[in-house]
């Protein structure tokens, strides 16, 4: 289940995946979350090289690791979380925390990025979501 702020929308994405997102009037990410099931190599081991990796494939440059977490705990499972930033193709820059969590009924990545000068003001929210996360 994903949790997500009032104030957010529920944003459309692919099939089997939930995601939400906060905007400004011109249409601009100050936010999104999105929840996925795992869909690869991912491990709770290879976690933080393995979302890295996953980010350069999807096109993402100057991509920089900021922490790794291993062994943490969630509401319904343990997992793995990973904090870096990165810029996409078109330029924009984003911070993200990406989670892979094993709970007992799957194994699900739940991602909550921002812009850099956002973090402060969204980032406790993005956080907040993450750690309530359940499988």
């Amino acid at each position: 289940m994903l949790y997500y702020p009032p104030t957010w929308r529920q944003s459309v994405s692919d099939p089997g995946t939930a995601s939400a997102a906060l905007h400004d009037q011109r249409d601009r990410f100050l936010g999104y979350l999105n929840l996925t099931p795992r869909q690869g190599n991912e491990s709770l081991s290879n976690w933080g090289s393995f979302r890295v990796e996953h980010n350069a494939d999807e096109g993402d440059r100057r991509i920089t690791t900021l922490a790794i977490g291993r062994g943490l705990s969630f509401r319904s499972g343990h997992g793995a979380c990973v904090r870096d930033s990165y810029a996409t193709r078109t330029g924009n820059r984003f911070e993200e925390i990406a989670c892979l969590v094993a709970g007992t009924k799957a194994t699900s990545v739940i991602v909550g990025a921002a812009p850099p000068d956002l973090w402060a003001s969204n980032g406790p929210a993005i956080e907040r979501a993450i750690s309530a996360f359940t499988t």
